[in-house]
């Protein structure tokens, strides 16, 4: 059994607290590893260092910032195979899903490279008699992420590319259930060049989480994950006076109208809804046929495509569609909201609850299934399952499917599925989502544009990457000066009248 690390000072460094977690094989159930758990005070040892890397690092210009990135993402390039397969291991996705996850960070990491044009300010010439006024994008200094198991290479490169490209030091809390990706992000971002110190990996629990968000130095903090614990953070973050950026939980919804391609939207609803076992924020778990006769006609093109479904683990090679979920609690909680799902009196349509995989009997694998006939007050319709289950939610008319995702808490993401133009564009302008998917079953922005949900997804007022991202790790400065050709009239005591 291997025993992982943190990474301090641009090197790996045991843990001191004696505290562990394991870290399991997914498709078999075994501890393949174990993690430290840090104590407050090695989080506390971590910041100071950064703090103290953070002012070499933050007078770096931007340009010198930039070529940093250029070369981690050649490295990102030249090791995606064996990342993909450490990613795998330890989460159970199948290794296109992995790779995907490291190249949506990868990308984040290459818009990044963009950051001397991003960071510069404004200027004004002559707002007054001889006066110039100009702004500047500032470091906030020592600045956090506490980023979520479903996207170990993804999110935590979506939080420190921006922060490190604006010239802050970053501390990583990544999840202790997958943490070696991390950690090789780390070793790798040293050898494109970056300074000790500068990018800190602390593995821990709640207590890690909260010595970042009471620790004076850590002046902004993101984090991705359940909505209960991205209010936590949030509240407590603001409260101590640090910029917060937390995204939470998530269940979107996609509307399917009469006039769709049926195969186009039922072979969509598969892969966003089952796709790294719907262990994703942006899963569609929520489909919404529009009419009896749409419903009738979407399930029957589902139940087929779903039942031929193979899972299985990544070692099976590229045909697999998923694999294993993250944890043995993870399992239990799915197929505790299967039966809930069954005694409310939804129709389970697909009936997953006795998949079982020869040789992998000690895995932590669920089958697919899929509910027709899901109403709203149904436990499985209102809470993210974050598992392979599709509800089904019958509308009557294009104004009720628009209800059921702008009355549901979350907004996160969401899609229709239309051939009408003037539909399609009165959901994307009507809809109180941060996300939406026009005939695309995931809309997940690119790097370049910024990623975010609304009402009870989201908290904080900027988005994950894209411009916001260099927004919310900077703090603008405005400086208004004049030169003047010497003191000909004394002091002034008053603000002088700008003409």
């Amino acid at each position: 059994m291997e025993d992982l690390s943190h990474f301090i000072d641009g090197k790996r460094a045991a843990g001191r607290s004696g505290r562990f977690a394991d870290v399991f094989n997914p498709a078999t159930g075994e501890v393949q590893a174990r993690v430290p758990l840090a104590s407050a005070a090695e989080l506390s040892a971590a910041v100071e260092s950064a703090k103290a890397a953070q002012i070499g690092w933050g007078a770096t210009n931007p340009q010198r910032r930039a070529r940093v990135m250029m070369e981690f993402v050649r490295l990102l390039n030249r090791d995606m195979d064996k990342l993909a397969e450490a990613l795998s291991r330890e989460h159970g996705k199948t290794l296109p899903d992995a790779k995907g996850d490291i190249q949506r960070g990868l990308e984040v990491a290459e818009f990044c490279i963009g950051a001397p044009h991003l960071l510069k300010g404004e200027f004004s010439d002559s707002a007054g008699p001889g006066i110039d006024m100009y702004s500047m994008r500032q470091p906030l200094g020592v600045v956090a992420g506490i980023t979520p198991f479903n996207f170990p290479a993804m999110i935590p490169m979506w939080k420190m590319c921006p922060a490190l490209a604006c010239g802050n030091a970053f501390i990583l809390k990544p999840s202790e259930r997958d943490p070696s990706v991390p950690l090789m992000l780390a070793e790798l971002m040293q050898e494109a060049g970056l300074p000790n110190g500068v990018l800190q990996v602390v593995n821990g629990d709640k207590e890690a989480v909260d010595a970042i968000l009471d620790h004076p130095d850590v002046m902004g903090v993101g984090f991705v994950g359940s909505t209960p614990i991205a209010a936590y953070i949030y509240e407590r973050a603001s409260a101590a006076g640090k910029r917060a950026q937390c995204f939470g939980g998530a269940k979107n919804h996609m509307i399917v109208m009469p006039d769709a391609d049926m195969d186009q939207a039922a072979d969509a609803l598969v892969g966003a809804g089952y796709g790294a076992a719907g262990e994703r924020c942006m899963a569609i778990s929520v489909a919404v046929p529009v009419g009896d006769a749409t419903a009738d006609a979407l399930v029957e093109k589902l139940i087929p495509r779903i039942e031929k479904l193979k899972v299985g683990p990544y070692t099976a090679g590229t045909d697999v569609d998923y694999g294993p979920l993250v944890t043995a609690e993870a399992k239990k909680r799915v197929l505790g909201y299967v039966e809930k799902g069954i005694e409310e009196g939804a129709d389970l349509v697909v009936d997953g609850r006795d998949f079982q995989l020869q040789g992998y009997e000690d895995g932590f694998f669920v089958g697919p299934h899929l509910f027709d006939r899901v109403t709203r007050d149904m436990a499985i319709y209102r809470e993210e399952i974050f598992g392979p289950v599709l509800s089904t939610v019958r509308a009557a008319t294009y104004e009720d499917a628009l209800a059921h995702a702008m009355d549901h808490e979350y907004g996160n993401g969401t899609a229709i599925f239309t051939r009408d133009g003037d539909t399609a564009r009165d959901f994307a302008n009507r809809i109180n989502i941060g996300m939406v998917g026009i005939n695309v079953p995931i809309p997940v922005p690119l790097a370049y544009h910024t990623f975010g949900g609304w009402k009870r997804s989201g908290f904080g007022d900027l988005n994950q990457h894209g411009p916001d991202a260099f927004r919310f790790y900077t703090r603008t400065k405005t400086v208004t000066a004049r030169w003047p050709s010497g003191l000909k009239e004394g002091g002034e005591f008053h603000f002088k009248q700008m003409d």
